[in-house]
């Protein structure tokens, strides 16, 4: 539907979400928070314990090293588990967990402190301490929240590695954060099969000098590798007496380390991204609490992976925060079959369900009637993360799985933002495949290479005016490299390193990354344009574009093509689909070469690696690919 007063196409929520939602009126809130900035955060700390409140919300005085919160004590542990089990939530599901192989279990916050504690105590009598790093490297196993809570509790830094990473991923992130202590699980199930976590773990263990114990999960059982004097089973280990005593939380500062998360951008080595206890607990509370609309009752599922950022404060941190039952599902979203995560949503009554991009369009190509077979009527509220969701994809996640009545939050945000940074809420009008507009009281902007605001609907740089709470500290043991690569380009202002345009409403449409965008002919063309042209044609499942360099224009655009379910690839639907393109997007758009493939590479948090796709049609080495799905 369109309104007068917003342009192209708009969504509005009903009358009865506006009403039950936590915020009511978007432009109020905002101006608010525009007015009195630290008071805004400030009053969303307070809903939080604190052993020491701050001296000073914000500490702009060695920019860009931000402090917040200066000089209160907390842990963001206590806030997660310990403040809840003092209130009626003591009993209230935190976790529910269901394995691939159909396995169940569920956790209070009663057990889930409990077990947070005794694990806590097994770290604390190996040696570890606050500081200290710690590595976890498992699937989605209800044992990875325990772990990372418990590292916090004890003032420990955790450095979680998604389960799957090869080798020399694992190894280089055990070295580059000089962890004394690996918790790993013998294996994951995925798609039926097992993954050999263990035996990924021995063989980057065999480079790495500084990890003097492993503390092994038993989830599938098969045979491992146990080595004596190093390896340790933590069943074992959480039946000794040592685990049975309560554990003392550590009271930390506000901006001492919670974690280090590595991401690799788009090229290069892997980078430690570090938050603090803090800042990231306050902003993680606030955004779900607000853009989940997050009620006492509700079942709340983000299909991500904890060993992803989005993981770390949407799985893990913010549902605790806020005292809500989470959902984790261990495996694959079409396995056995592609209905598996309806038939979830439907069996555990999901109210809150967040996921990608890449996952929606994945299920969209096997049609409707998976979906149409499930009860979903639970669901209140739909999310997306990850990357530009093509509106096309939008539309069938609205329609389908939603049944025209669950706003969708298309939310935009970074390992280095720690919490949604562009976002609607369930108030706000939505249109499909903009994210809307940036959290209340934090100040975006598109600009060109001189840093100037550009007109609307130009693209240019998306860049961010205003620190936030949960905002990335520095890279660890780089500060060099932070302030160059985030606080370089232009003086006073963060670069996301995503470009994007700005329309005449003040919605965000965020593009993808700078070097995602293709030039040809002078004309700058946005990969994800050309792939939700594409998407939209009815043969198309999900595209990738990338640009190659052409002697008359510059670049041309190569596209690579997922047909949906059922549909032959052909020259003739080659040619059908390149006149789709020019149709949608202009002549200059039409792919020089389509070529039809069964899959893409993509990182494990479901982005498309464009700079792999192109080595590949150059034939030269695509450098770190350790953040390779496959």
């Amino acid at each position: 539907m369109t309104d007068k007063k917003l342009s192209g196409e708009v969504y509005y929520p009903s009358d009865e979400i506006v009403k039950n939602a936590n915020v009511k009126n978007w432009d109020e809130v905002n101006n608010y928070a525009l007015e009195n900035y630290e008071g805004f955060w400030e009053d969303r700390a307070n809903e939080l314990s604190w052993f020491k409140k701050w001296d000073k919300v914000l500490d702009d005085s060695k920019k860009p090293f931000y402090k917040w919160f200066v000089g209160a004590k907390t842990n963001i542990a206590y806030n997660c588990l310990d403040a809840h089990v003092k209130t009626f939530r003591r009993n209230k599901l935190a976790l529910i967990w269901e394995g691939e192989d159909g396995t169940k279990s569920n956790m209070s916050y009663y057990a889930l402190h409990r077990e947070t504690c005794r694990f806590a105590n097994i770290l604390k009598s190996l040696g570890v301490g606050k500081g200290d790093r710690v590595t976890i490297y498992m699937g989605r196993i209800p044992e990875i929240v325990t772990a990372m809570l418990a590292c916090a509790r004890i003032g420990a830094i955790h450095s979680v590695v998604y389960g799957g990473f090869s080798v020399e991923a694992l190894h280089e992130r055990l070295e580059d954060s000089q962890s004394k202590v690996l918790i790993v699980a013998d294996g994951a199930y995925q798609r039926g099969k097992i993954v050999r976590l263990k035996d990924i773990a021995d063989e980057a263990l065999r480079r790495a000098a500084t990890v003097e114990h492993v503390l092994v999960v038993k989830r599938t059982g098969h045979e491992i590798n146990m080595e004596s004097g190093r390896d340790m089973w933590y069943h074992e280990l959480m039946n000794l007496p040592i685990a049975d005593h309560g554990c003392a939380i550590e009271e930390m500062d506000a901006e001492d380390p919670l974690f280090m998360l590595y991401t690799s951008g788009t090229t290069g080595k892997p980078k430690a991204i570090l938050h603090t206890h803090g800042g990231y607990m306050v902003g993680t509370y606030a955004t779900l609490k607000y853009v989940f609309d997050i009620k006492e009752e509700d079942r709340y599922w983000c299909a991500a992976d904890p060993g992803w950022i989005t993981g770390h404060s949407y799985i893990v941190y913010g549902p605790l925060l806020n005292g809500t039952t989470s959902f984790i599902y261990e495996g694959a979203p079409n396995f056995p079959y592609p209905n598996r995560w309806w038939q979830m949503i439907e069996r555990y009554g999901i109210n809150l369900f967040y996921t990608a991009p890449t996952a929606i369009r994945g299920l969209m190509r096997w049609g409707n009637a998976w979906v149409n077979r499930h009860n979903l009527s639970s669901l209140r509220l739909l999310g997306s993360v990850g990357e530009p969701i093509n509106p096309e994809a939008w539309k069938w996640y609205y329609e389908v799985v939603g049944n025209s009545k669950c706003p969708i939050m298309d939310t935009w945000w970074q390992t280095e933002t720690g919490m949604f940074m562009i976002t609607p809420m369930p108030c706000v009008p939505l249109k499909p495949g903009s994210g809307t507009r940036p959290f209340p009281g934090i100040e975006m902007d598109v600009v060109n290479e001189e840093g100037e605001s550009v007109k609307p609907n130009e693209e240019g740089f998306l860049i961010i005016k205003t620190p936030w709470p949960a905002m990335v500290r520095t890279i660890y043991n780089d500060d060099d490299r932070y302030v160059d690569q985030y606080w370089g380009k232009f003086e006073g202002v963060y670069l996301t390193g995503d470009s994007a345009k700005k329309d005449e409403d003040g919605y965000f449409w965020v593009i993808g990354r700078v070097d995602d965008v293709i030039k040809v002919s002078g004309y700058r063309l946005g990969t994800a344009e050309i792939e939700s042209a594409l998407v939209s044609h009815d043969a198309v499942a999900e595209a990738a574009a990338i640009g190659m360099p052409h002697d008359v224009k510059g670049n041309v655009i190569y596209t690579y093509v997922i047909l949906r379910s059922g549909i032959a690839p052909s020259d003739k639907l080659r040619e059908e689909l390149k006149k789709h393109v020019g149709h949608e997007v202009g002549p200059i758009a039409k792919p020089e070469r389509i070529e039809f493939v069964d899959s893409l590479p993509k990182t494990r948090s479901g982005k498309i690696m464009r700079r792999v796709l192109k080595a590949k049609a150059l034939g030269v080495d695509p450098g770190n690919i350790s953040t390779l799905e496959e």
